[in-house]
């Protein structure tokens, strides 16, 4: 017994989290879908299993969630920067806000009610799905990245 759950119970979230990585994988790459779209409801079914309180139970989500694409991210961006894909002026222009914006998001998750998690997430993914199913071309914003200008 490891950590309240026994051998087949370790097993079967094991095999729970290779699948889930697998799919997440292939959503991420053929739709675009955010690994954390796949990841967090089923890491919130895994620490359900676990035992872990509620009111802790989607923060940790979230936050393990973050912990897998936060590397993953910069993998992803050290491979784009070897092929000459990253635009160093927008990161240029654009890392102060991205650093606020975390520190910012950190604070509120630390202090925000579970429930408030699980409102954002079913937002999030409501929207995203909305946007894969019914986009159209006249959609789009522009055709530009914003200036900050």
């Amino acid at each position: 017994m490891i950590a309240g759950l026994d051998i087949k119970e370790i097993a079967e979230l094991a095999l729970l989290l290779i699948a889930t990585g697998a799919l997440s994988g292939f959503l991420a790459g053929v739709f675009g879908i955010g690994g954390g779209a796949i990841l967090v409801p089923v890491f919130y079914e895994c620490f359900r299993i676990a035992g872990v309180p509620l009111e802790v139970r989607m923060p940790l989500c979230v936050g393990t969630s973050l912990a897998v694409i936060i590397p993953t991210s910069i993998r992803s961006c050290q491979a784009h920067y070897k092929r000459g894909a990253v635009d160093l002026t927008i990161l240029r222009v654009w890392w102060l806000p991205i650093i606020v914006g975390v520190v910012a998001g950190s604070v509120v998750a630390r202090y925000a009610p579970e429930r408030l998690f699980k409102i954002v997430f079913v937002a999030v993914a409501y929207s995203a799905a909305a946007r894969l199913i019914l986009a159209r071309e006249g959609w789009k914003f522009g055709d530009d990245l914003p200036h900050g200008q």
